[in-house]
């Protein structure tokens, strides 16, 4: 028996319209904005002029608009940045702070795209009953859609989004929360290792240090997923590692979540890239809790 669960999530959308919405994001973003098509949606970072990242989004085009789909903090910075630039460009940009985004987790995706009128095809993205559907893999499905969306009998919506996240976390895709916009570059949150940079679209705000970091071999640290067990969540920002009977500082978490009913936490942190994935790592302000390193999904080798 096929089992499909349904997560209302806390993403938030940037909306960019008008004439020139292609051009000018095309100048702001590290993706090249002519890959994204209806049937298409990629991963593209937006970065301040000091190549740090303002957020990491999946784009995707609806309705002849541009979408930019991330966490609250990095809507908000981004948008802020972004209508700061774009009132010298014909472009209308709206940060939608309650879309209604469902995210879809499913052990057999060809009968849960059958519920929900999906069409794949060869591509990740495809509009269903005016509404909108991302393939994130053979698992997990994200779906904005408006007030009048009603799920499948089959499917039941839960108000909570651990599960969901959690997922995501353990697919090692970059989130970041409150308190690390504009801290990392691309590379240090793995977004060319999920395809989410052009390193052949030319300008780009940021793209000094993004191409600095990839050309010169400067960055030096990466993203990893580290899970551990407790008997509550955690809010943790710092990370130690373990070297011989010593703990030192090891890196920043930047995306966590715990899941109540298998007591696991997960978290996206940035360490060294040179860190030992058999490493043990600790929470910072909760040293109980113990962590070790998963396996990433994707390959961090840079072919140059």
């Amino acid at each position: 028996m096929s089992l499909t669960r349904a997560f209302q999530l806390p993403y938030q959308l940037i909306s960019i319209s008008g004439q020139e919405q292609l051009s000018y994001l095309h100048g702001q973003l590290t993706q090249d904005m002519n890959l994204i098509t209806d049937e298409q949606f990629m991963w593209a970072g937006h970065c301040s002029p000091k190549g740090k990242l303002w957020g990491a989004f999946r784009v995707f085009k609806f309705n002849d608009h541009f979408f930019m789909m991330g966490s609250e903090s990095e809507v908000a910075a981004s948008a802020r940045e972004l209508k700061k630039y774009g009132v010298f460009a014909q472009v209308d940009i709206h940060h939608l702070a309650s879309p209604n985004i469902i995210g879809i987790l499913t052990d057999n995706e060809t009968k849960t795209c059958e519920l929900l009128g999906l069409n794949f095809a060869n591509s990740n993205a495809c509009e269903f009953a005016n509404q909108k559907a991302l393939r994130l893999d053979e698992n997990r499905i994200v779906l904005y859609v408006d007030e009048h969306f009603n799920l499948p009998a089959e499917i039941t919506l839960s108000d909570e989004h651990h599960a969901f996240t959690e997922a995501t976390i353990i697919a090692g895709e970059p989130q970041l929360s409150d308190g690390m916009v504009e801290e990392f570059v691309p590379q240090m949150i793995n977004l060319q290792a999920i395809g989410g940079i052009s390193f052949k679209k030319g300008c780009y705000t940021g793209q000094e240090t993004v191409a600095r970091m990839r050309y010169l071999g400067k960055n030096k640290r990466a993203m990893y997923i580290l899970q551990g067990s407790n008997d509550k969540a955690l809010s943790e920002t710092d990370v130690e590692i373990q070297l011989g009977e010593n703990w030192r500082r090891a890196g920043k978490i930047i995306n966590q979540v715990y899941n109540s009913k298998t007591q696991k936490y997960s978290a996206l942190a940035v360490l060294p890239n040179d860190t030992d994935v058999t490493s043990t790592l600790r929470a910072k302000h909760s040293p109980e809790v113990s962590m070790s390193i998963l396996p990433l999904p994707y390959s961090l080798e840079d072919d140059k």
